[in-house]
Order: structure tokens, then C-alpha cells, then sequence
């Protein structure tokens, strides 16, 4: 859990020496135009009277208009489907030849068209959606089971099919669209059974975080939003192609709580709409017929509802909502939902029959304000009995500027369920650990942001500039063991507003974990032009108890800064009423800020600061240490021996070991920087190093 954070600005030395610069020339009568025109798509779907497709009309043949302005067709492309059966697949999967090389760039993502370039023209988009994390493990058999059917046997040479996967953690392009049945089937194949958690619609179910893995209750909220959420993710993913798409939604229910996620199911709803997309959900479950209690899987409802039907009435009325959300999902973007059915695979078999011969109509519209509002189309054709299925509208495109509240959260949660990092801001971040006792390790976070990219807000007579961040740890196994979201208010004035440019944001927040290996991905966004930026990086807490040959140690912190508490420009400790875990770098009301790119100036001294322990000692054992620069093979300088007689008096015999030297006896250039740890007593020593950039 979060437990401290804090956000600086750090304070560089900058000296300018003034010159005579001529001024440009001004631009005496020079104009700037700029124009924004936005490309819309619109799928029809002309049939005569009979239900047959009607072929060979041109833009001529259709008017549109858009809220009853007349627009411009520029084009109608038709896209005929060869619905032609393909031969059986063999029954084992042919070995394909191995062909070394470069990845492909749209490796677990779908490959956008290049301008002009309709790749799938006459196919039938068909994206295969397993929601692993809300579907039990027969579940996930029957659903992947009806999608290797289909594959094989009834998949006909019209159809492309793409696979994604939803683990709880992101969403996962595991094929783009494609014909090759061979491939798609492997990719089925190689899906593990099993790596999503169920969600038990009863009330007596264990809680098993949500789509997120959260464990944090705060989370736990927001399951059906993290799922709703994926789906919008999953939708947005296929709005880069312009062909009518239909998404098979196969999940174990989704239900919605109350009105808590109609925001989400809206957007999500939208987003399909916008990108052209119908969901066409699966419930995996088949035809339930569970007992009026509840099967063996789950505990004894007990209390006098299993007396008096009430509990049944639950149990059924909870599956009844699981599927309600299902089928809104299908009702508003155009799709069918298929519930309480065994043959799977009839669900694809929807999606395919729902898509025939269609014409794709390409318009710029000449309404381009992207406010988010909704523009309803109207289509007509001059052929006498025509019948047309189209969508009747959508909702625009928005600026960061015109988003809510609500959207800048949804834009967050999109982003963190990427796999691609966004890097529109820049990062640096340092991970590192102090041992708290003999289980638990306190990990203290650092992210840096250049000021440079930072945009400044002038409000209440000054300016300001306001930073999100959110984040999460995870464990190996993919799990969500802790979480952080945070708002950053840095009020500027005067100097310390001009000189932003030059001064990087620093943040830095803390958790507590056992030992292991974890990931950690944070995200800032600029919260007045929504730029984001993305880092990830895995990190390993040791099990410093084990560690017999060498002195166990924490992280070293390397700082060139070290602030009073009470003139940091943001703190915060919201420990919702807990005792705030004590950060090693907070000493004497100062802290020590880590300096995450290790640029040092010679101008200021430098500190580090490490932890030795000693937890298996009877009696203190004096250690020695010292830093040690060396220039290649050569060593460079070297500080005097610090010898340390004294530990806290704790469990862990901790050893807290503080250097702070002056490097204007070194000249500019690339070190190595090197702590070493000695333990004359017990024969052992540790040893840390790491690059450093030493700069005028």
C-alpha cells in the first residue's frame, strides 16, 4: 500500500552569460491558415426487396447528410463476400518453417491500413475476445474449444479473424486479422487455461481482487469498469481500419452495480459505435442449471433465506443481471448475444451471418469542433424498394480540453492497460529497497519529469502546473500487489516559474513488499494538454535473510540534494488514519531526494547512503567502508575509510552508512562509482557499482 509521497522541484545552478543578439526580422504580412478536417466512415448495407445484395452504385447514388447538413461523398468502395466453404482442415497442425529475422512493428497490436490501402477488402472482420479473467477455468475450455470449431469448420474464405486476450492486466493482440486457419488455431492452442481469475456473482464469494488484480478495497469497486474498460481498449484497437468489425465477446457475465458503471458502459458503448464496431457476447456458462443453493464450489449461504426462497431468488436474479449487461452491450452497437446456449461457436456463427456485401462510404465532414457531442447520419439511396442498415449516428471525437472528470479517468485506466508504452512525456524512474523487518521490504519509488515538457496554467493570480500519476506493482505471477494514484498541484511564481524549463519534477512515492520479483509501471499525464508518458521496468526484492556469503545490504541512493521537509513545494500523506511507515531517506526533518539519472554537477557535494544488516549476529560487529571512483581501469579518488562501531539497537542490527563528499577535485567526465563493505570480524564485504556522469 502507498504510504508517503512527495513532489519537488530540483534545483539546478545555471550560470548564462548575456550576448548581443539581433533580433529576426518580423513577419510583415504573412498569414497563417489552419484547417482540421476529420475522415468519417459509414458502412451501408443496400438489399433489395428479396435481401439480396445491390451492386455497382456510386457516390452519386447516396445522399448524407450529417444533423441535416448535407456532406460531400468522396467515395464508396463495395465489399463482396466469398462465402464459399473452405476444405476441412487436417486434424494435426501442420509445422510451419521457421523464418529467422526481425520482429514485425505490429507484433500484439492490430496493424492500422496505410492511407489508400484497404488490405481487407471483400473479408469479414471477425475479432475472437476471450475475457480471461472473468471466466472459471470449464469456462475457458468451452470458449476456446467453440473458437477452435469454428476455425476448422466453419470459417468460410470470406472471413479474417483476429485473436485478443484480456488476463486481468491488459489486453493482448495475439493475432491480427488474418485468413491463415493454421495460424489462428495455433495461437488458440497456445492460450494457458486457467491464468484468469472467476468473479462469483454471490455474495458469498471469497474476494479475488478485481479484473486488475487489486487487492486494495479501494479497487475492488471497479470490476465491472476494468472489464468494461478492456473492451473499450479492445474497441479503440480496431477503429484504425475502416471495415465494418464485429467483436465476439466470450465471458462469463458482466454485471452492472447499480448506476456506479453506467459512465463506463456508456463510453464503452460509444467507443464501439465511433470505431464502427458490434459486440456480439458469448456467455461461456452455456445453459446453466446450478442448484437453488449453490453447487459444491462455493460456501452455505445460511440465515433464514435458504429457508424462505430468497437466496434462490438471489442466485437467479444475480445470473439474470450477469447476462442483462451482455445483452445491452449487443442491443446498442448492432450485434446479437447468444445466452443459455451450449454451442458456443453458434455465437461466431451470428457474427458471421450478421455481415454481407456492403458498400464503405468515406466523407469529410465540415463539422469540426471535437466537443464530444452526438451527430446523428441519415443515408438514403435513389434505388425504388432499397432497404438500408447503417448506423444512424455517432458521437465526435474530443479535444483534452473539452474532457470530464470521468474521461481523464478512463484515459488513465486505457493507458495502463497497453501494452505499448506512450511516450509523450519523458520519465526516469529508480526503484529501491530498505529492510523494515525480517519479512517486509520498504520500496521506495522515484520518477522524474523533465520541466521543459510541462505546460503552465495561470490561475488565482499565479501559475501552476498540475501532474496525474498512477501505477501499479505486480507480482511475477502478473497479480496487482499494489497500487498508486496521485495528483500533483506544484504552485509557481515569479522566478520559479521562468526557471521550470530548466528544473525537473521530481516524485516519489513508497510501498511495502516481501521479497520477489515484481513490475512496476507508472504513467504521468500533463493534466493541461494530456500529454502522457510511460515507464516500466522489472525489479527484484531480495531475501537478504538468506544472504550468508556477503554483508547483506539495501540499494544505494546516490543525491546531489538534500531538502528540508517543510520547504518541499507538494507533500502528502494520506495513510487513511495508519501509522506512516518510517522512509529511511527522511532523517532530522530533511530528506535525501535520489538522483535517478546519476548526472552529478562538481559544483555540489554529493551523498550516499546505504543500509547494512546484521540480522543473524549476537553482538555488533564494527564494518568499515568507503567510495571509490574509478576512471576505466584507473581509480580516480577514493574517500577516507568510515568506520562504524554502532548499529540500531532493532532486530536487524541495522547499520545506516552516510557519505558526503565534494567532487571539484575531479575533473568532468564518465565514472564508475563503487561502495564497498567490509566486515573485518566476519570476514565479509559487499561490493555495489554504477555508472555516473560527472558534469561541469
Amino acid at each position: 500500500m502507498m504510504k508517503r509521497f512527495t513532489a519537488v522541484l530540483l534545483l539546478l545552478t545555471v550560470t548564462i552569460t548575456a550576448q548581443q543578439v539581433p533580433k529576426p526580422p518580423a513577419d510583415e504580412g504573412v498569414v497563417t491558415f489552419k484547417s482540421n478536417t476529420q475522415l468519417v466512415i459509414e458502412t451501408v448495407f443496400v438489399k433489395d426487396k428479396n435481401g439480396k445484395a445491390i451492386e455497382g452504385l456510386t457516390p452519386k447514388d447516396f445522399t448524407l447528410t450529417e444533423n441535416n447538413v448535407v456532406q460531400t461523398i468522396q467515395f464508396a468502395e463495395f465489399q463482396k463476400f466469398d462465402d464459399a466453404k473452405p476444405t476441412p482442415m487436417p486434424t494435426a497442425i501442420a509445422a510451419k518453417p521457421v523464418i529467422m529475422g526481425a520482429p514485425s512493428v505490429t507484433v500484439g497490436q492490430i496493424a492500422p491500413e496505410p492511407p489508400g490501402d484497404i488490405r481487407h477488402r471483400d473479408h469479414r472482420l471477425l475479432a475472437l475476445y476471450f475475457d480471461m479473467a472473468a471466466m472459471q477455468v470449464p469456462d475457458q475450455i468451452r470458449a476456446l474449444s467453440s473458437a477452435r470449431k469454428f476455425i476448422r469448420t466453419q470459417m468460410t474464405g470470406a472471413d479474417e479473424a483476429a485473436i485478443m486476450q484480456y488476463t486481468g492486466a491488459a489486453v493482448k493482440v495475439l493475432n491480427d486479422f488474418t485468413s491463415d486457419r493454421v495460424a489462428l488455431e495455433a495461437s488458440i492452442e497456445k492460450l494457458i487455461v486457467g491464468e484468469g481469475q472467476g468473479f462469483d456473482e454471490t455474495d458469498t464469494s471469497a474476494d479475488t481482487g478485481t479484473a486488475f488484480g487489486q487487492n486494495d478495497s479501494e479497487f475492488n469497486l471497479f470490476n465491472t469498469d476494468r472489464q468494461l474498460a478492456a473492451l473499450q481498449t479492445a474497441v479503440k484497437m480496431l477503429g484504425t481500419l475502416t471495415e465494418k468489425k464485429s467483436l465476439v465477446y466470450f465471458s462469463s457475465g458482466l454485471r452492472l452495480s447499480g448506476s456506479s458503471n453506467q459512465a463506463q458502459m456508456q463510453a464503452t458503448v460509444n467507443a464501439a459505435i465511433r470505431a464502427n464496431v458490434s459486440f456480439f457476447p458469448v456467455d461461456a456458462r452455456g445453459l446453466v442449471a446450478s442448484a437453488p443453493l449453490g453447487d459444491a464450489t462455493m460456501g452455505s449461504p445460511g440465515g433464514q433465506g435458504m429457508y424462505s426462497g430468497r437466496s434462490a431468488l438471489a442466485m437467479a436474479g444475480n445470473l439474470q443481471r450477469s447476462q442483462d449487461t451482455m445483452y445491452s452491450l449487443a442491443a446498442d452497437t448492432g450485434g446479437k448475444a447468444l445466452l443459455d446456449n451450449n454451442d458456443l461457436a453458434m455465437g461466431i456463427v451470428n457474427a458471421q451471418q450478421a455481415i454481407s456485401s456492403y458498400y464503405i462510404l468515406g466523407y469529410y465532414t465540415n463539422q469540426t469542433n471535437l466537443d464530444g457531442k452526438f451527430r446523428r447520419v441519415k443515408i438514403t439511396v435513389n434505388v425504388p424498394d432499397a432497404k438500408l442498415d447503417y448506423r444512424q449516428g455517432f458521437y465526435a471525437g474530443k479535444t483534452f480540453s473539452k474532457f470530464t472528470a470521468a474521461d481523464k479517468e478512463r484515459q488513465l485506466e486505457d493507458a495502463l492497460m497497453l501494452g505499448d508504452p506512450i511516450t509523450e512525456l519523458t520519465l526516469a524512474m529508480e526503484v529501491d529497497y530498505f529492510q523494515m523487518n525480517r519479512a517486509e521490504y520498504f520500496v521506495p519509488v522515484t520518477v522524474k519529469v523533465p520541466g521543459s515538457e510541462l505546460a503552465l496554467v495561470k490561475k488565482s493570480g499565479g501559475e501552476r502546473t498540475l501532474i496525474d500519476f498512477i501505477g501499479e506493482v505486480k507480482d511475477e505471477f502478473g497479480t496487482t500487489v499494489s497500487n498508486v494514484r496521485d495528483k500533483v498541484d506544484i504552485k509557481l511564481s515569479g522566478e520559479t516559474a521562468a526557471e521550470l524549463v530548466k528544473r525537473p519534477i521530481q516524485y516519489d512515492t513508497g510501498f511495502t513488499l516481501l521479497p520477489g520479483t515484481y513490475t512496476v509501471k507508472i504513467l504521468a499525464r500533463d493534466d493541461e494538454t494530456g500529454r502522457i508518458g510511460t515507464y516500466m521496468t522489472k525489479f527484484l526484492v531480495p531475501n537478504l535473510n538468506k544472504e550468508e556469503k556477503r554483508i547483506p545490504i539495501s540499494s544505494v541512493v546516490l543525491s546531489s540534494q538534500l531538502v528540508d521537509m517543510r520547504d518541499a513545494l507538494f507533500t502528502a500523506g494520506k495513510d487513511n488514519g495508519k501509522t506512516p511507515i518510517a522512509n529511511p531517506l527522511i532523517q532530522n526533518g530533511q530528506k535525501l531526494l535520489a538522483n535517478v539519472t546519476h548526472v552529478f554537477s562538481r559544483s555540489k557535494d554529493m551523498y550516499v547512503y546505504l543500509q547494512a544488516y546484521q540480522p543473524n549476529a549476537t553482538t555488533f560487529e564494527p564494518l568499515v567502508a568507503f567510495v571509490t571512483f574509478y576512471k576505466g581501469q584507473t581509480k580516480a579518488f577514493e574517500t577516507q575509510p568510515l568506520q562504524v562501531t554502532e548499529g540500531l539497537q532493532n532486530r536487524l542490527k541495522t547499520v545506516p552508512l552516510k557519505f558526503s563528499m565534494s567532487l571539484s577535485q575531479l575533473p568532468p567526465g564518465r565514472y564508475d562509482c563503487q561502495v564497498t563493505v567490509l566486515n573485518p570480524a566476519g570476514q565479509k564485504a559487499a561490493f555495489w557499482q554504477a555508472p555516473i556522469v560527472l558534469t561541469q
